[in-house]
């Protein structure tokens, strides 16, 4: 509509080391900075769960770190997480006696409004989205 301000696209790039295991506070502090306001009631919480979830996986089954895309617009955001290794895991019913192991991309698959993974030659791209009106 005429007249109407755009908002700008924000994206937080982060380039995380290989079983570097304190890079998912650091993303998940700086995605949660970047969101702000952004979106309904929990969304935020929801956002940086999932992007935990991932950025874990990426450094707990490769070995070559990975790399975190989040971009947000006023009603989306995308969260990408790019290994540089081949084949993906499909999400599994974890076992109730396996402690916390085996969660994460079920979680992913749970609450996230859309997700999936991206073959890129070397590596993959696992990633998911959250509409930031519903929460």
């Amino acid at each position: 509509m005429a007249g109407e301000a755009t908002q700008p696209t924000q994206q937080l790039l982060r380039r995380v080391g290989c079983a570097d295991l304190t890079a998912v506070p650091e993303v998940r502090h700086a995605l949660r900075a970047m969101l702000g306001t952004w979106g309904g009631p929990g969304a935020t919480d929801v956002a940086e769960l999932l992007a935990s979830e991932l950025v874990t996986n990426a450094l707990i089954h490769t070995d070559h770190g990975a790399v975190v895309t989040a971009t947000v617009v006023p009603d989306r955001l995308r969260v990408e997480v790019r290994d540089f290794t081949a084949g993906f895991g499909h999400p599994c019913v974890p076992h109730a006696d396996d402690g916390t192991h085996g969660r994460g991309l079920v979680l992913v698959q749970a609450l996230a409004d859309s997700w999936g993974v991206e073959n890129h030659g070397v590596g993959k791209v696992v990633w998911f989205e959250l509409d930031g009106g519903a929460a």
